[in-house]
């Protein structure tokens, strides 16, 4: 015998809604099972003497629902092995068990979904006439619209919010965009024969006397320009609007971009250095707004969408992080480091040492780039032992600089060399050279500004001094500085 389970929506609560076919369904099934016995229509079933179980038990026994929901449907096919069972849930097109019984359907078996009047059928004809919406409207059960991206472009129905805690997690996640204030329609348990809209405000949800598989949300659409928070998708809506619309957002490409996205990037780095959280949030948004012009630009050129970019990104992650995705075992930083080097070299054919350090991005600031370069090569045995052992090498290329200069040749490549040995040394420090010039010429700013304050101090300026003239107020804030006093 080949199993099959016929599957059929009760709707909100009301008998008189089922369909006649769910009707038939319900008083003909050799074996009939609840979701849940805490609807209206398991009393009428009762009084019409059309014999039940349900599945209540399983809510005390499982604290994950999509575990509970798989117990389920492992149940419903055991029992359907011996005869046909009908499987009666509030909503069959949003139901978790429902979907874990598709999802576990066995060789030869059928689920079979009867049409029938939903709970967000229900609710959408019992709104108050100020909440009446002609669109379209996205519809989702609570415990999904916990965790779901919210497009505030869109009407909202949320189903079953069947106790407190799942209404406090849903007004969490909500007021973060909608606001606190955003009105809503609250729909009532429908165990509430009279069951009522009600108008509340959002941050009420989770203060209401009764929850159950019953009680609904509906949230009306929020125009962009009613709200104070935005998500991803805002920001999507935006750019096209800009581009489409903005003479200037219009002509950009990607090459008259490039400078901005660079500027940003950096831009966000200082406020890293600063620890200025509300000023990195602000940066980071800045740089998003490069990733997302420029994906919109190359959406109208025909090269790829924003949908291309996330594909591109988490495809890598996934790939590169087998430790998590796949078998490969690493038990520290360290051997992730390395996990992730080799896939890198796996995913991009590259073969030989060589071809890593040329893969290595040109367009990096050149001391990053080069601390990139010569760790790669320190992969394969290809370094000082120490910072010690590198720092010879200084030596060497700056005599090497004075040899060209006494010969009056250009120095340019030994000066390269130099800077090329200077970062050796560093990063065999454990430092950072991009980060370590950095501070030296803020240095180098602090002590200048205050060694023209001292010139001014004395009624001088810097245009009427001669360089040993200026070298001795250089040398006083220098002096001041190393001892820790304000010079100046």
């Amino acid at each position: 015998m080949k199993p099959v389970i016929t599957v059929l929506s009760l709707g909100p609560g009301d008998h008189r809604l089922l369909t006649v076919q769910s009707l038939e369904a319900l008083r003909t099934a050799r074996r009939l099972i609840l979701r849940t016995a805490r609807h209206r229509t398991a009393q009428w079933l009762q009084e019409e003497g059309v014999p039940f179980s349900d599945f209540d038990a399983l809510y005390d026994q499982y604290e994950d629902f999509d575990e509970m929901h798989r117990a389920m449907a492992e149940r419903l096919w055991q029992m359907a092995q011996d005869q046909p069972v009908t499987f009666a849930v509030i909503d069959a097109q949003s139901d978790g068990a429902v979907r874990a019984l598709r999802a576990s359907t066995p060789e030869g078996g059928r689920v079979k979904v009867l049409p029938g009047v939903t709970m967000a059928d229900a609710c959408l004809a019992l709104l108050p006439d100020t909440f009446e919406q002609t669109g379209s409207v996205r519809i989702l059960p609570a415990v999904d619209a916990v965790t779901a991206a919210p497009d505030p472009e869109v009407p909202l129905l949320i189903t079953e919010i069947w106790d407190r805690v799942l209404a406090g997690d849903l007004k969490l996640h909500l007021t973060d965009l909608y606001g606190d204030e955003t009105p809503v329609v609250l729909f009532p348990s429908s165990a509430k024969i009279n069951r009522k809209p009600m108008v509340i405000p959002l941050m009420e949800l989770d203060r209401q006397h009764t929850y159950d598989h019953t009680v609904c949300l509906y949230i009306p659409q929020a125009p962009l320009k009613d709200r104070e928070r935005y998500c991803f998708d805002d920001l999507l809506r935006v750019m096209r609007l800009l581009r489409q619309r903005c003479p200037w957002d219009a002509a950009q490409t990607h090459q008259t971009l490039r400078k901005y996205l660079i500027e940003e990037a950096y831009e966000a780095a200082g406020a890293m250095d600063e620890e200025d959280m509300e000023h990195l949030a602000d940066e980071l948004g800045d740089v998003l707004l490069q990733i997302v012009f420029h994906s919109d630009i190359a959406r109208d050129e025909g090269e790829f969408t924003i949908s291309d970019v996330t594909t591109a990104i988490v495809r890598k992650l996934v790939y590169r992080h087998a430790h998590i995705f796949g078998t490969v075992r690493c038990d520290t930083a360290e051997e992730v480091t390395a996990s992730w080097e080799q896939l890198k070299k796996a995913e991009k054919g590259l073969t030989t040492q060589a071809s890593v350090l040329a893969d290595v991005s040109r367009s990096l600031p050149a001391l990053m780039r080069a601390a990139k370069v010569q760790k790669k090569a320190a992969n394969v045995g290809f370094d000082w032992d120490d910072a010690l052992g590198a720092l010879p090498k200084v030596h060497e290329e700056a005599d090497e600089v004075l040899a060209e200069l006494q010969a009056h040749n250009d120095p340019g490549e030994e000066l390269g060399d130099l800077l090329f040995s200077c970062v050796n040394v560093t990063r065999l420090c454990g430092l950072d050279a991009e980060e370590l010039l950095t501070a030296a010429t803020e240095k180098f700013i602090r002590r200048f500004t205050a060694m023209e304050n001292l010139i001014f101090s004395d009624g001088k300026s810097l245009e009427g001094l001669t360089l040993a003239e200026m070298d001795v107020y250089w040398s006083r804030v220098k002096a001041a500085q190393n001892a820790g006093v304000d010079e100046g």
